[in-house]
């Protein structure tokens, strides 16, 4: 499969985008408490730390580069030190450049230390949010940044609950049959540009719309139709796990196309495999009613492991060997 596609490169965020947006999809609100240059702050990676051994003294195997969490345990460990002790320990975190401190439980650090991090130009922030949710709601944030993406050229459907990808080369008519499958009844998830991220090493590929064409969709010989306008929002998913790749081809008289489906053939999307069926196109062949016994038949086979393949194939062969038996 010849997929058009946009590569895929290294990801950062700047604690400022992280801060303003973060609360904006999490269910976590974050105060900051002191006044530092935040746009010069780089998140590199999803994971979090929280840095109770640093603070002790050992740093071989602190993990500066990702986020740090103060909770519970943390600042009852500085408050229970004196004065000096308790620079000391903190100093342990502020000699390195940590992208930003989050004070979970609404702890509070002394004055001096807020200091020493406004000095070392680290953004400190605070939130009602217990150490577990935050450490939830800041993972999961962080873990769909930096997912993998991708962008497939290519119609995204909704079918019977089975998340069709439909790809081959322009002209073929993806766009067509999209449009005559959400007249049907299913749903469209993307057309001509569909973004799909896979996250951490989940192995669940998951499609969305490119946002600056939305839900907007080209037929040729009409234009330009915005299909949740027409068809309202009942034919219009938001997003949709990628289960099968339906691939369009020119129709050739010269090429042995699949005609029992006995092995099942599969295509790589960002290190996934997916089911493949490779349809060639011709006139008068009812592609959309294909494309529909496709999700019958994957949902066949995921909830019953029937594939009429090998039921028909096992029937044949009963009936040669009953055959040669007589």
């Amino acid at each position: 499969m010849n997929l058009a596609q946009k590569g895929l490169k290294k990801r950062s965020i700047t604690v400022t985008e992280f801060f303003n947006t973060i609360g904006k999809k999490y269910d976590i609100k974050l105060k900051s408490l002191n006044a530092v240059d935040e746009s010069n702050r780089l998140i590199y990676e999803r994971d979090l730390h929280r840095p109770g051994l640093a603070l002790a003294g050992f740093t071989n195997l602190f993990t500066y580069k990702r986020v740090q969490i103060f909770g519970n345990t943390e600042t009852r460990f500085l408050n229970h030190l004196d004065d000096n002790a308790r620079i000391k320990a903190f100093q342990n975190i502020v000699r390195f450049k940590v992208p930003c401190i989050i004070l979970t439980s609404n702890n509070k650090l002394s004055p001096v230390l807020l200091a020493m991090a406004t000095e070392a130009s680290i953004p400190v922030y605070g939130t009602r949010c217990s150490s577990t949710r935050a450490i939830y709601n800041v993972t999961d944030f962080l873990d769909d940044y930096f997912s993998l993406h991708q962008q497939y050229h290519g119609s995204m459907v909704d079918v019977y609950g089975v998340g069709i990808l439909l790809t081959g080369k322009s002209g073929l008519g993806k766009s067509e049959i999209a449009l005559d499958l959400i007249e049907r009844g299913h749903g469209l998830v993307a057309d001509d540009a569909v973004v799909i991220n896979r996250k951490g090493e989940s192995t669940t590929l998951t499609a969305k719309r490119n946002h600056v064409i939305d839900h907007f969709m080209e037929i040729r010989g009409l234009g330009v139709v915005d299909m949740k306008a027409t068809f309202g929002i009942r034919a219009i998913r938001e997003a949709k796990e990628v289960q099968v790749v339906v691939e369009l081809l020119e129709w050739n008289k010269e090429i042995a196309y699949e005609r029992l489906g006995l092995d099942t053939k599969y295509t790589k999307i960002l290190g996934v495999e997916v089911p493949q069926v490779e349809l060639p196109i011709f006139p008068g062949k009812n592609i959309t009613a294909i494309i529909e016994v496709v999700a019958l038949n994957f949902l066949l086979k995921r909830d019953s492991n029937y594939v009429a393949a090998e039921a028909l194939n096992k029937r044949i062969n009963n009936v040669i060997n009953s055959e040669n038996h007589d």
